[in-house]
């Protein structure tokens, strides 16, 4: 599947704009980790693009459903394992197990917690943000509270990379979308 046909599938089951931001950064993420293990990037981020696409219809029964929205779509056992596996002990029993599912377990929590970081500096952008200011807000529970900090630190420890090295990857993938998925504040306005 390309990715016209992977929005289009996405679209086909989800209208929410803010769910379409979440998909775009995790898509964006997910294509540069695939460039940085010389991974199919197109095909990482047509998994990253998809990976909620039943999350709008069933909230309570988030990927109960993915596996058959994506194989009526035409979509073969890697993609779907893969989506499946981003929920792994919180609401899937599917664990993953190639490195393209473990970074996506990684990022999709971390894409969200980046975007609240970057919602509260200044600038309100990933454009002018660095590694420590995301460190500095992760050591704070309140901020962010609904963010699954040992996911995305279990998913940096299935990588194999250090957690601060995961951020700047997934900080400078987020830069590469920030107008599309929300993130390009006004960084001038800001100085």
């Amino acid at each position: 599947m390309d990715r016209e046909s992977a929005l289009a599938l996405w679209k086909e089951h989800n209208t929410d704009d803010s769910l379409l931001r979440h998909a775009l950064s995790v898509e964006a993420a997910m294509r540069r980790i695939a460039a940085k293990y010389g991974e199919d990037k197109d095909f990482w981020g047509i998994v990253g693009l998809l990976h909620d696409i039943d999350y709008q219809k069933y909230p309570e029964e988030h990927l109960q459903h993915a596996r058959s929205m994506l194989a009526a779509a035409g979509l073969g056992e890697s993609v779907i394992h893969a989506v499946e596996s981003h929920g792994w002990g919180i609401c899937s029993p599917v664990e993953p197990v190639h490195i393209m599912e473990k970074a996506l377990f990684a990022v999709d929590e971390l894409t969200g917690f980046i975007a609240a970081c970057a919602y509260v500096r200044p600038s309100k952008s990933v454009l002018d943000m660095e590694v420590k200011s995301v460190k500095k807000k992760w050591g704070s529970a309140a901020f962010a509270a609904g963010v699954r900090r040992d996911i995305i630190q279990k998913g940096a420890d299935m990588l194999g990379i250090p957690l601060e090295k995961l951020i700047e990857e997934t900080i400078l993938a987020l830069r590469a979308v920030a107008r599309d998925v929300g993130l390009e504040g006004n960084v001038e306005a800001a100085r």
